[in-house]
């Protein structure tokens, strides 16, 4: 019977092995191909697969076996759980429609709102400005509730005044801007990088401290090329996954 391949991983040896092992498996196993198959090879066969021990990789699969995400038969093996939850993609395809598009369909709680200085990751975008206006939201999976991503955004003060902050329970902050705000939304840069979850993050999603996260930051510009927004989102790592396309023209 063939065995599903995951995919390899750099060690970092300042990490629990166990931990970096069951997440890189966790990855591969939500982001597999429906073609694919469902066993696992051997624990040995995985322990050199991830250049660890045998001791180390039955630690691995017993986290994801608690997750619900494999199941282990004694003399059959270990097999993927089929029902186990796919990736949602975090799709970035160059229009502010599709930007609109990918940030409905979430149940959204305004978690807190004001006025406040720019975090210095960001004070290149407000070079000129001491304080914006400041959103943080936490967005839900509407079927399951299951906490998916939280948001923060700093906007221009002028825009900001004219927000009416439940409009954020209901619509993205990009359609809030352009559509009932009135701001024109020349383009919006995006950037996605790999993190691992700090104490915050992991409470508000609900996952493990240093869990793989999508670390996005998301910055809109009007035509004149002056910044309205700056966002960045947190999203789970074990239900996202990031994918760019890009036209052959």
């Amino acid at each position: 019977m063939t065995s599903f391949a995951p995919d390899s991983i750099v060690l970092n040896r300042k990490l629990p092995l166990w931990y970096q092992v069951s997440q890189s498996l966790r990855a591969s196993i939500l982001g597999r191909s429906p073609q694919d198959p469902l066993r696992l090879p051997t624990e040995e066969q995985l322990a050199g697969h991830y250049g660890v021990s045998v001791l180390t990789m039955r630690q691995a699969l017993k986290e994801l076996e608690d997750e619900g995400l494999i199941t282990r038969h004694r003399r059959r093996g270990t097999f993927i759980e089929p029902k186990a939850l796919r990736t949602a993609p975090v799709r970035l395809l160059g229009s502010v429609d599709a930007i609109v598009a990918q940030q409905s369909g979430m149940t959204t709680e305004l978690l807190a709102h004001g006025t406040g200085p720019v975090p210095p990751e960001l004070a290149e975008y407000f070079p000129e400005l001491d304080e914006v206006g400041t959103y943080h939201r936490l967005r839900s999976d509407e079927k399951t509730g299951e906490p998916t991503n939280h948001a923060r955004n700093w906007v221009r003060p002028e825009l900001a005044a004219r927000i009416d902050p439940e409009d954020l329970v209901r619509r993205p902050m990009t359609k809030v801007l352009r559509d009932v705000v009135g701001a024109d939304i020349s383009r919006i840069t995006d950037t996605v990088e790999a993190r691992l979850a700090d104490p915050e993050t992991a409470r508000l999603l609900q996952v493990p401290l240093l869990s793989p996260i999508l670390h996005y930051t998301g910055v809109t510009y009007d035509p004149e090329g002056q910044v309205l927004d700056a966002a960045i989102i947190h999203y789970r790592g074990d239900r996202f996954s990031f994918t760019v396309t890009l036209e052959a023209t």
